[in-house]
């Protein structure tokens, strides 16, 4: 048997091949957007791909299960209930999947999603009963999967199967079975996942605060708790997922001239800078967003750009283009036209705008100062955690507004105002900057460190919710 997990930093996705040599099949499980790998591990192990399963319709990613399926042929497969609209074959409770001496138990295991499934997975050479569990969303290390994505008003119905599954499928299973989840720390899709990448059964059962004993209503009381944000853009991903995603093709590169990027932009494209961000503060075009290619990407965009504009890139080296597309495409945003293959010296030389300065950073010091001393230029404290954070401890008179909720209540803020962005350590609050300056906000600071920061300089904290 041969097994490999694949994982998306920044994203935490992971995903699986598994399969016989002895038979040259394998099925890959939970693809995300960029299937090279997927093609040259099989490659490499003599193998053809032969099914992509589907754990779940994701939330947070955009499968690659289109692009993959047309490389190799291979049949998707997916739950009854997932209500998927692209073709694929239908997986039921109890459904086996055979690859060889390889033996892929199918449970239906809901809570994270109604479709959510857990293969169990048996090498029929050694034993009958499973080794390995790959449990997609729904047992993670240290946590489980959280039920609100499929939408708030359906949580608290999601939590009550979770805990039936957890109870009656989980810790039904022996100590000794290996726990391959389909996400890590990074993801959105729990609480508070381990940054181990693979558990036993037996040290969850004895750690995990999910599985900890607690009746029905006492775990959908848990698990609906102090939920983190949600993925930026989750909706329109689950729905591409739904559908089933446009596939990619191969990316290969696209330098624009200026005259081209112009032409684009007069279309109503956006330009997404991905330089430095000190690169950006010397000199940038005015109303351009900015993000940088790091492992970030992929979970920063959705609160800045709409997901179906166009976008033009602004790289610091044209080597990054692949990478960048793909980091795209993973949350849904796939109409990149291309990059600008000319510099921005030469963009001012041909007489089109570019501005300097934007996002400040200061530290909790600093803000302090701003608030105390600031006079007529005293920030707005802008507080983008989620509403339980901010009640365990925020900022005097900080206003609340959750990133994910930020793009569509900029009404709300007085733009000639400064504007102080706060989180928990200075990322969310990146993202949350970065926006405000594109919507052409005057003064906007970047708080680094956060909450963090500022407590551990001793300064006051309100505590409560507004």
């Amino acid at each position: 048997m041969y097994i490999e997990q694949f994982f998306v930093e920044g994203l935490g996705c992971a995903s699986y091949i598994v399969g016989c040599e002895g038979a040259g099949v394998a099925a890959v499980v939970d693809p995300d957007r960029d299937v090279r790998k997927y093609l040259n591990a099989a490659a490499a192990r003599g193998l053809k791909i032969t099914h992509i399963v589907e754990t779940h319709l994701h939330a947070d990613h955009v499968s690659g299960n289109s692009d993959l399926a047309a490389l190799t042929g291979a049949s998707v497969y997916v739950h009854e209930s997932a209500g998927a609209g692209f073709a694929h074959e239908t997986l039921r409770h109890g459904d086996e999947l055979h690859l060889g001496n390889v033996l892929l138990k199918v449970r239906h295991t809901p809570g994270h999603t109604p479709e959510s499934i857990t293969l169990l997975v048996v090498d029929t050479t050694r034993s009958d009963q499973p080794w390995m569990a790959l449990t997609g969303d729904t047992l993670f290390v240290g946590d489980a999967g959280r039920p609100d994505l499929v939408g708030v008003e359906a949580a608290r119905g999601l939590a009550g199967q979770m805990h039936d599954t957890l109870t009656h499928e989980y810790l039904t299973l022996s100590d000794g079975v290996m726990i391959l989840p389909g996400h890590g720390a990074g993801s959105l899709c729990g609480k508070s996942i381990g940054s181990v990448l693979s558990t036993t059964m037996g040290y969850e059962r004895d750690t995990n605060p999910a599985l900890q004993p607690r009746s029905r209503d006492q775990y959908i009381e848990f698990a609906v708790e102090g939920l983190p944000e949600q993925p930026g853009n989750h909706k329109r991903i689950k729905q591409i997922n739904r559908q089933g995603p446009r596939p990619l093709g191969e990316v290969a590169p696209k330098p624009l001239s200026i005259q081209d990027a112009v032409r684009i932009f007069q279309r109503g494209a956006a330009m997404l800078d991905m330089r430095s961000k000190e690169a950006f503060k010397a000199k940038h075009v005015p109303g351009a967003a900015h993000v940088e290619n790091d492992t970030q990407l992929s979970n920063r965009i959705g609160f800045i750009l709409p997901p179906d504009i166009t976008i033009v890139l602004l790289l610091s080296d044209p080597a990054e283009y692949a990478e960048a597309v793909y980091r795209l495409a993973r949350v849904g945003y796939d109409q990149v036209a291309g990059y600008l293959a000319e510099s921005l010296d030469a963009w001012e030389a041909l007489g089109l705008p570019v501005t300097a300065g934007d996002v400040r950073d200061i530290d909790a010091a600093e803000l302090r100062d701003l608030i105390e001393h600031g006079n007529g230029s005293k920030p707005l404290v802008l507080d983008v955690r989620e509403s339980w954070e901010y009640a365990q401890g925020h900022v005097a008179g900080a206003q609340l507004i959750p990133l994910g909720e930020l793009s569509r209540r900029l009404a709300e803020l007085n733009q000639a105002q400064p504007v102080a962005v706060i989180c928990a350590s200075g990322s969310r609050s990146q993202s949350a900057a970065a926006l405000l300056g594109r919507q052409g906000f005057a003064t906007v600071y970047n708080v680094v460190g956060g909450m963090s920061g500022w407590m551990r300089q001793g300064f006051p904290v309100e505590r409560g919710g507004l």
